[in-house]
């Protein structure tokens, strides 16, 4: 759009400061629970196939092609052949129930790329630079323009469901939700609000909430002190950044694709007998990869959730949010 990076600084703060606003009332939560079940499973899987698509990118297995849009890459090279022993070493090893088997694999992923010349360590320690140039850089004279309102409306738009996604997949992953209840919403859903709002002023695009997170739910991470735990490490890695950098991308897309298949288990809890919940679901599923957006997955799970009942004579399944929350999605089709 011709904008500075300061200009879209100032949309994430204002995007944040609307999070914040959705969460107290409570709407973000509402609409969470405006989704059919079947749909918040599917979520889950879709998301699942979209990382573990990611990972396969990264490894060169999925490339690009003009004909059909993908293709298989060139697999005897050094790089592809890294992240299939990555693969196969990671999967051995969790196969075998031993403990932190992603990050083990990740280590030897990446100890194997040496004589492939694929790991570069350029040292352990460093000072982190300055945050001074990009720290509380916005254009407030922007603010009240058009072209702030569309991009602070896309930004809230993806982000809100982006997260709502991952959330609801790592609470049906991690089994908390009971009886359709999924606890604490409010509170994961403002830890999310305030980091998108305080990571616009230290200078970064959105916080989100990252589904590699079901990682560390797979092998039991299910409280607040994993979440604190990976936040120490955080910090502590912007000392250590050279030796995290010299980690190479072929190392951690071998655990991109397992968390994928980690995430796809919730297929299982969904009634694919019943095809007026089985169809918008798999919908769901498949649009997310293909689409390369969560977002997307759910707008057309819920449209074709709401269409295939309405017209099927099933009224009494579609309550009157669905109703309200598929208005939007079309308008959102439109003005996309």
């Amino acid at each position: 759009m011709g904008h500075t990076w300061q200009f879209a600084l100032t949309a994430v703060l204002l995007e944040g400061l609307i999070f914040i606003l959705l969460t107290v009332t409570n709407v973000r939560e509402k609409i969470v629970y405006s989704l059919p079940p079947s749909i918040q499973k599917a979520i889950g899987v879709g998301i699942g196939l979209f990382i573990a698509f990611i990972g396969l990118q990264n490894a060169g297995i999925s490339v690009k092609n003009d004909a059909t849009l993908v293709a298989l890459g060139q697999i005897f090279q050094p790089s592809v052949l890294l992240v299939i022993v990555g693969l196969i070493s990671t999967a051995v090893l969790l196969v075998k129930n031993i403990p932190g088997a992603l990050l083990i694999g990740i280590a030897i992923t990446t100890i194997c790329g040496i004589p492939f010349g694929l790991t570069h360590f350029d040292g352990f320690v460093s000072i982190p630079p300055s945050v001074e140039p990009i720290f509380m850089k916005f254009e407030w004279h922007n603010i009240f323009t058009v072209d702030m309102v569309m991009v602070v409306f896309s930004f809230l738009f993806m982000d809100l469901f982006d997260t709502l996604g991952t959330l609801v997949s790592l609470l049906y992953k991690g089994g908390f939700v009971k009886d359709g209840k999924m606890p604490r919403m409010k509170e994961s859903f403002f830890a999310d609000a305030m980091g998108t709002t305080i990571g616009a002023c230290i200078g970064t695009s959105a916080i989100s909430t990252y589904v590699e997170s079901a990682a560390g739910v797979s092998v039991g991470g299910k409280s607040g002190l994993t979440a604190f735990v990976i936040a120490v490490c955080f910090f502590l890695s912007l000392f250590f950044a050279p030796l995290f950098l010299s980690i190479p991308a072929q190392a951690t897309a071998p655990v991109l694709i397992l968390v994928g298949f980690l995430m796809i288990s919730c297929i299982k809890e969904i009634d694919l007998d019943d095809y007026a919940e089985a169809i918008p679901a798999f919908i769901c599923i498949i649009t997310i990869p293909l689409t390369y957006s969560i977002a997307n997955g759910i707008v057309f799970g819920l449209l074709s959730y709401v269409l295939i009942n309405l017209i099927s004579g099933k009224f009494k399944k579609i309550r009157i949010e669905m109703y309200l929350l598929s208005v939007f999605f079309i308008v959102m089709l439109l003005l996309h």
